[in-house]
């Protein structure tokens, strides 16, 4: 079995090993060592040495090699790294290697951002206190930073949060997800071997919370990167030290809304992706479906059918279409909110039963009740809720009615109505004739209200993590 050492720029023995098991059927994969708050101290000491000596920062053409080498390393290395990102995630396979060319591309996304977006000319002569003056900004990194990471895209998540660290000049420290530390570590291990120097870029996967936490809140740390759950991004973030700042990437409860002259096929194909990709644990996965009540329930009976169809299993096999959920807890939590919902008058068209201990069958609910927890907070889990309505706007309300907001998406052929939901759904996004679950890596991403805080997305990430700094020049030779 393979070990993972410690990835820290410190020659200190590990505090302990961690055992990381395949979601789908318990095995063994991997042994990481793991630290505490002497490494985390170590780690912050490093990256803030880094930080504070100006003349040993990387200029951006530096970066950019870097990070090109890595993105031909992970080109290379895409099959395993797929193939590693499936067996710890559970991601099907060909879920998986759709996500290492996305990674590849998110290096890519760097490399761009950072070579044309370095400053700005900042106009001035326009009044008369700005004569004979002249300015521009050029961008530099805000400090180290601290990232925690979800389980969901093990490597590409790593590659929004330690990628666009390198890219902006910062130096990062990442912790892992505790269930998926595998491809973190190896996207580290990748930089290194692409030139970059230690210091700049280390992983800790932390033995306890206390150690996590005292990563997360020291005074050195300029910038906080957070993808995971609201209870513990809210938290970790209200522990921040003062001058800290913060992303923060949650989930929600995805709306979308079918209208009377939606074209069934093409809606049908997107919300069995959008809503049964990864199983479900996906922060913008189809949760919600309002359907006009003329095709709600034809809509919802041929949801189940295609999501009846849905091949389940092991995620490594290349035509499993949905794989585990990440624990088997997860599976008996889902369950019972399902349970729960058919037991208050929800009808389970498909699915509602785990398939063995780590699997649990893609379901299709109508019509449950607004109160249940299936309607009023994120499932994460293969379930989608199908609800029909007669009047958009109320349709929209009860989309609205929740605390949580992120993306949504409406299926119409009607530019009006679909303008319509544009303009009054609370979301940060509205995809037309998509699901919810659609993203490219460079376009703003972004949770509202408890869904997150702050704008995801590569170009949107490295501005974050930079401040832009201000020359204003005075002469006479500028009047």
């Amino acid at each position: 079995m393979n070990r993972y050492p410690l990835m820290i720029a410190a020659d200190i023995p590990a505090a302990g090993v961690a055992t990381v098991n395949a979601p789908y059927d318990g095995q063994a994969i991997a042994e990481v060592e793991t630290g505490d708050l002497r490494h985390v101290e170590a780690a912050l000491s490093v990256a803030d040495g880094l930080f504070r000596t100006r003349d040993a920062w990387l200029p951006v053409h530096a970066r950019v090699t870097v990070l090109e080498r890595a993105a031909a390393l992970m080109s290379e290395q895409a099959e395993e790294l797929a193939l590693l990102a499936a067996r710890e995630g559970g991601k099907p396979l060909p879920d998986s290697q759709v996500e290492v060319a996305r990674a590849v591309d998110g290096l890519r996304l760097c490399i761009e951002s950072i070579r044309s977006h370095q400053g700005e000319v900042v106009p001035m002569g326009g009044t008369a206190a700005g004569a004979g003056r002249l300015a521009f900004t050029r961008r530099e990194p805000i400090g180290p930073v601290v990232a925690v990471s979800a389980f969901n895209h093990p490597l590409n998540l790593i590659v929004h949060q330690v990628a666009a660290a390198v890219a902006a000049g910062c130096p990062v420290i990442v912790k892992p997800a505790e269930d998926t530390p595998l491809s973190c570590l190896r996207f580290v291990q990748l930089l290194r071997d692409a030139g970059l120097a230690e210091g700049w870029a280390q992983a800790l996967f932390t033995a306890d919370l206390a150690s996590a936490e005292a990563l997360v809140t020291d005074a050195r740390v300029a910038f906080f990167s957070f993808i995971g759950s609201a209870r513990v991004g809210w938290m970790l973030r209200s522990k921040l030290a003062p001058g800290a700042r913060c992303a923060l990437e949650h989930g929600g409860a995805a709306p979308l809304f079918v209208a009377a002259d939606a074209d069934l096929d093409v809606a049908m194909a997107a919300v069995t992706k959008g809503g049964f990709y990864h199983a479900g644990q996906v922060c913008v996965s189809v949760q919600r479906v309002f359907a006009h009540r003329d095709l709600a329930r034809e809509f919802a009976e041929r949801l189940a059918a295609s999501a009846g169809a849905l091949r389940v299993g092991d995620p490594t096999s290349g035509d499993t279409e949905v794989g585990p959920l990440i624990r088997p807890q997860e599976v008996r939590r889902v369950g019972a909110w399902v349970e729960e919902a058919s037991a208050a008058g929800a009808e389970v068209l498909c699915g509602g039963e785990a398939l063995e201990e780590t699997c649990y069958a893609p379901t299709v609910l109508y019509q449950p009740p607004d109160d249940a927890r299936v309607s009023t907070e994120e499932i994460f889990g293969p379930v989608v809720c199908v609800y029909p309505y007669d009047d958009l706007d109320d349709a929209i309300a009860r989309a609205n009615a929740l605390p949580v907001a992120f993306q949504g998406a409406v299926f119409t052929a009607d530019l009006e109505t679909a303008l319509h939901v544009f303009t009054r759904l609370d979301a940060s996004a509205v995809m037309i004739n998509d699901h919810t679950a659609f993203r490219v890596d460079g376009m703003p991403f972004a949770g509202l209200r408890q869904s997150g805080l702050g704008v995801g997305g590569i170009p949107h990430t490295i501005d974050d993590m930079q401040i832009e700094k201000m020359m204003v020049v005075k002469s006479k030779q500028l009047a």
